[in-house]
């Protein structure tokens, strides 16, 4: 297949670039013109997401990969920071639908990210695909981004919205962050420990994101997490167990409002159980389903 992908220099898209084109795939990095060449596998085709233009390059393409977004954890909320999160995700996939609008022969099917933020703070409640989504800054962003994706169903384009959870890996993402503080032995659980983290490797995210663009039945909402999601004190147990390093030191929710503001509750302390109904059924063999084997995998030397 020839594939487009926005996105293509974050830790998924690069992981993706280079499973595809392992695979014997073409890859097609859609960049903005004046883009540095990235290190990721394929060739760039010109991608102006404020004006819709697309660059002839990208005729052909049997599928598109969207991936575009701002990193959310990188800097705290500014009013300015918060337009840039948006419009980096639905501005951006609105301008996209609109390009593969105007291709005669348009590709099948558009893998959409999104994530499991889309159901916002939910408790101890247990979240499928069907379930409602919440009504914070994240889901209201998670809510527009899917919606503007959806507009591709219109163009007969097969369309399917990958709801990442949090995605671990050494090489990039969450992980780091989360072991700093373990590595000079001052790590513990965040705030009460008992919110919810839904979570999956990187590995398992580049196969089902593999499985979306190859299995014509799979459409709608998919949420990419492991079927055994951890609350924060079990992850942290876990994560200090792997390291070989002692978890004494809680982070209190008020301190962390206080560094980080908004994102704090947003991303530390919110509470998201999801699982993956729809991977299940579909008999999806998860590479790592068990945090503990997985979290061994990961920080094994």
């Amino acid at each position: 297949m020839k594939i487009l992908i926005t996105g293509c220099t974050g830790l998924v898209g690069t992981a993706l670039a280079q499973d595809l084109q392992r695979a014997g795939h073409t890859v097609c990095r859609l960049v903005r013109p004046g883009t540095s060449p990235s290190n990721s596998p394929g060739f760039d085709v010109n991608w102006n997401p404020t004006t819709g233009e697309l660059g002839g390059a990208a005729v052909g393409a049997d599928a598109v990969v969207n991936l575009a977004g701002a990193s959310i954890a990188e800097k705290r909320w500014t009013s300015q920071r918060k337009q840039l999160l948006r419009s980096s995700r639905v501005d951006t996939t609105r301008a996209l639908v609109q390009a593969l609008a105007k291709m005669s022969a348009r590709p099948r099917v558009l893998v959409s990210a999104s994530a499991t933020g889309i159901y916002g703070d939910r408790g101890d409640e247990t979240l499928t695909e069907s379930s409602q989504p919440g009504t914070d800054f994240l889901s209201e962003i998670a809510k527009d981004w899917e919606s503007e994706a959806l507009k591709a169903e219109a163009l007969g384009i097969r369309v399917v919205r990958a709801r990442f959870g949090v995605i671990l890996s050494k090489k990039g993402g969450a992980l780091p962050q989360m072991l700093r503080p373990f590595q000079f032995f001052v790590g513990g659980k965040i705030g009460p420990g008992t919110q919810w983290l839904s979570w999956i490797a990187l590995d398992d995210t580049i196969a089902i994101l593999r499985l979306a663009l190859e299995n014509a039945d799979l459409t709608g909402p998919l949420n990419v997490v492991s079927p055994q999601p951890v609350t924060n004190a079990q992850f942290t147990a876990l994560l200090a167990e792997a390291l070989h390093r002692p978890a004494l030191f809680p982070a209190p929710a008020f301190a962390l409002r206080v560094i980080l503001g908004e994102m704090a509750d947003a991303l530390l302390l919110s509470s998201q159980r999801a699982l993956p109904a729809q991977l299940q059924k579909l008999n999806y063999q998860f590479l790592h389903s068990d945090p503990s084997t997985a979290l061994t995998a990961l920080l094994s030397p």
